[in-house]
C-alpha cells in the first residue's frame, strides 16, 4: 500500500473522531457557580479572555453564570459567562473559580 492511500483512508477516520468528540467548549457548557474566592475578594469579569483586558466587574462567591464555551490563554483557562440574573451582561472568568451548579 502506498503512503498516499494510507493518508486518504485515515482521513475519514480522524474526522469522524474528532466530530463524536464534545469540544472543550462544549465540555464545559452550563451552569456554574463562582467558589474559591479568598476573603472579602471578588472574581473579575473581563472583557476578554485574559489579565490584560478590562475588569467589567467583580463576582462574589456565590455568584450564578452560564457557561457558553471555554478557551486557554497561556496557563489559565478562561471562560466567557454570563450572568444568572443579567444574561446580556457577558465577560471573561479564569475556570479555576467555577464549580459545577
Amino acid at each position: 500500500m502506498r503512503p498516499t492511500r494510507v493518508i486518504l483512508l485515515a482521513a475519514p477516520l480522524c474526522a469522524a473522531a474528532t466530530l463524536a468528540t464534545p469540544t472543550l467548549a462544549d465540555a464545559w457548557r452550563g451552569t456554574y457557580e463562582v467558589a474559591g474566592v479568598k476573603g472579602e475578594d471578588m472574581l473579575k469579569l473581563r472583557a476578554g479572555p485574559g489579565t490584560g483586558y478590562k475588569v467589567i466587574l467583580g463576582l462574589p462567591n456565590g455568584a450564578i453564570v452560564h457557561v457558553r464555551s471555554c478557551e486557554r490563554s497561556g496557563n489559565t483557562r478562561w471562560c466567557n459567562v454570563s450572568l444568572d440574573v443579567a444574561r446580556n451582561l457577558r465577560g471573561y472568568v479564569s475556570e479555576s473559580y467555577l464549580r459545577e451548579k
